[in-house]
This record gives C-alpha cells, structure tokens and sequence, in this order.
C-alpha cells in the first residue's frame, strides 16, 4: 500500500523553487526514499544515486566530473556517508549556467548537519521528513497511527504483532548499527537505558540531575546523550516560553519521544487495550497531539509554558505574531480549567484549542475551543494560513 505524501512534495517543490539544492532529512525508515524515488520517477531525465550501493559510491568519488555533465534533478541518497559531496556541490551550483538541481536525502548526523549549514549554506532549503501524519492516514485511522506511529512499515504492517516486532528491531537496529555510523561512540546498553528513561519521562520537564544519577554519570553526559537522540529525530526537546510576568517560571525543556509507536514500544504497550489502561496514555497522546500539530503546521517557534504556581499550557505557538495555545486531554468532555485561563490572559493568547479522542467540535469561551484528535489537519491548516 502506498500512501500519497502531498505536504513534503509541496515544501520541497517551494523550496526548489527558491534553492538549487533541497536536504531532506529525518530518521532511518521514516519514508525518505519512497518519496525521493517518487519524485525522481515523475521527473523525465533524473539521476538517482543511493550511496548505500558500491557502484554509486565509486561512481561519486569523482564528484565534480561525475556530477558535471548531468542536467534535471538529481537525488543522492545517504549523502551524510560522502562528505566531501558538500563543498563539491556548492562548486557546481556556483556556476551560473549549471543546468542541473540535487535532492539531497540523509539521517540526521553531525555530518549532514554540518555539510548543509556550512558549505551549502544559503544554496539548500532544508524540509524535515517525519513518518506518516493524520492527514496522510486519514481521519478515521488516527487510533492506529497513535499506537503504531507514523514509520510506513510499523503503521502498514499486517497486524499490531508485526508492528511492534518491526518497531522493536528498528530500536535495536538504531542503537546497535546506526548511531555508530554517524560517529558517536557510546556503549549501546547505556544508550538504551537513556531512551527508555525518555519514554517514562515522556511529557515531562527534562531534569538532568536525576538523569544523571540514574545513569552513573555526569550531567553534561546525560544532555549530550539527549543532544543526540534528538539530533537522530527520535526526540523532542520543547523548549520553555519565557515571558516577563511576576510570576516564577519553569525553565527546563519538555522532553518527548518523537513517534508514539516507538514510545509505546519502550513502555511496553503492545495493544491498543494495554494503551487505554497504561498511566502513561495520558501523556502518550499528549506527544502525539503535539507531534501532530508541528508536522502539520510546519510550525519551528513552538514552545510550552509552565509556572511554579501550577499554571501551564502543553504548546504555544506562534505564527504571524498570534499566539496560539493547546492543551491535550485523554478525556470524554474536557472543560475549562483555572489553568487554562491564567494562560490564556497571562501569554495574551489570540486563542486556545483543547485536544482530545472525541468526535465533536465545541466552542468553550469566545477563545476556548474544544477540537477532535482526527481532524487536527483541519486546524493546522486554519493556523499555517
């Protein structure tokens, strides 16, 4: 089954238009090359390089005369594995009559993050590629896509077994082969236990302290473990919103595992039933909401706000200079809370949606709604315009 991805084609048409060169990068597995292969066979006269592959490797060793005399798009997968690639690009975009145009496709690593803000910087537009959102899926299979997550071979497996087997060798694989080949040398065991800390952690203020007892070790060990979990697109680090209130306000980030699929795989959900009773369902769909929300919209001035007082919102974002707020509630008939109104007028928020499994849509307040899980693409469309 193939599932059409209409929003990353169109941010990479965008960005094309504005960049000779267009990086997409996210996670191992999360749909990368099915839709750069897409493109390429919609694109009359593209090349398509897999650096994965021997023969393209050494074909590329020779970058600027093999690359030279192609013309149309060109794709190069894997692009953080040859970094010399980088400075070669930026000689042949260069030229002012240089027909050709490079979809570049790769992992997150220190690498391809610093080849595309280095040499190719002001000659990429960069779009981020997670796996499959509620859009994609559709509204009526948004409780599959919570349980499993949005990577395409996790969400379209057979049945929920299948997925949680692939889901539990995509973690093992990530931490035993791919974390090396970006560079980084950590023991696997202590990686692994930092990742399942994460997911019982999920939704809540990072704390590097206690992190750091845990693990043995220091508290600048335990921020670079999560520098690099989140870097390799497995983790969200939300930063705090800081406004000049009399009021003492939470400075740690929230910290999130990325894809809900892979968080209930570390927590040790397997079913959907196991999902409903687990006490982590709450802040399951929370992350997932708020996963939801920035794909959708886009959206990188995002943050959450808490107090010392007990006030807090789960995400403030903001867009055109409005304010806009979300709560996530794992609840029949949510309603408004103290909370939500010392937010609302403290933030000067234009207006606040509270999120939550049901099926439908109620207004609150003037500025308080109550808005369904399934049609987040509904919202976030009504924001990003």
């Amino acid at each position: 089954m193939l599932i059409d991805r209409p929003d990353p084609r169109a941010r990479i048409g965008d960005s094309f238009a504005v960049h000779p060169i267009v990086t997409l990068a996210g996670p191992r597995q999360c749909g990368k090359t099915t839709l750069a292969r897409s493109i390429a066979e919609a694109t009359p006269g593209s090349t398509y390089f897999d650096l994965e592959a021997a023969v393209d490797g050494r074909q590329l060793e020779t970058p600027e005369l093999t690359l030279g005399r192609l013309k149309g798009l060109v794709v190069i997968d894997e692009v953080q594995r040859s970094p010399t690639l980088f400075e070669a690009l930026r000689v042949l975009v260069d030229r002012t009559d240089y027909p050709a145009r490079f979809l570049l496709l790769g992992s997150a690593s220190p690498t391809l993050v610093r080849g595309a803000s280095e040499s190719l910087a002001g000659r990429t537009g960069l779009v981020d590629l997670s796996g499959f959102d509620v859009g994609e899926v559709g509204a009526k299979a948004w409780r599959t896509l919570w349980l499993r997550g949005g990577f395409p071979r996790s969400y379209l497996a057979p049945n929920v077994d299948q997925s949680l087997l692939w889901r539990a060798n995509f973690a093992r694989t990530f931490l035993e082969r791919d974390i090396p080949q970006l560079g980084i040398r950590i023991p696997v065991e202590t990686l692994r236990r930092f990742w399942t800390m994460i997911a019982h952690f999920h939704g809540q203020v990072w704390n590097a302290a206690e992190f750091a007892r845990a693990l043995g070790s220091s508290q600048a060990a335990a921020r670079n473990y999560l520098d690099i979990l989140a870097g390799a697109f497995m983790v969200r680090v939300l930063p705090p919103w800081f406004e000049n209130l009399k009021k003492r306000q939470v400075s740690a980030p929230k910290i999130y595992v990325r894809d809900s699929g892979l968080l209930h795989t570390l927590l040790d959900i397997g079913a959907e039933r196991q999902l409903a009773g687990h006490p982590k369902a709450g802040a399951s769909f929370e992350g997932f909401a708020v996963e939801q929300l920035l794909t959708l919209t886009g959206v990188r001035d995002a943050y959450f706000w808490a107090t010392h007082g007990g006030a807090e919102l789960d995400l403030l974002i903001v867009r055109s200079g409005k304010r806009y707020g979300f709560e996530c509630k794992l609840a029949d008939a949510p309603g408004t809370t103290r909370s939500m109104r010392v937010a609302l007028d403290d933030l000067g928020l234009d207006h606040l949606w509270i999120l939550y499994p049901g099926d439908e849509a109620y207004a609150l307040d003037t500025r308080i709604s109550v808005h369904p899980a399934d049609r987040i693409p509904e919202l976030a469309g009504q924001i990003a315009s």
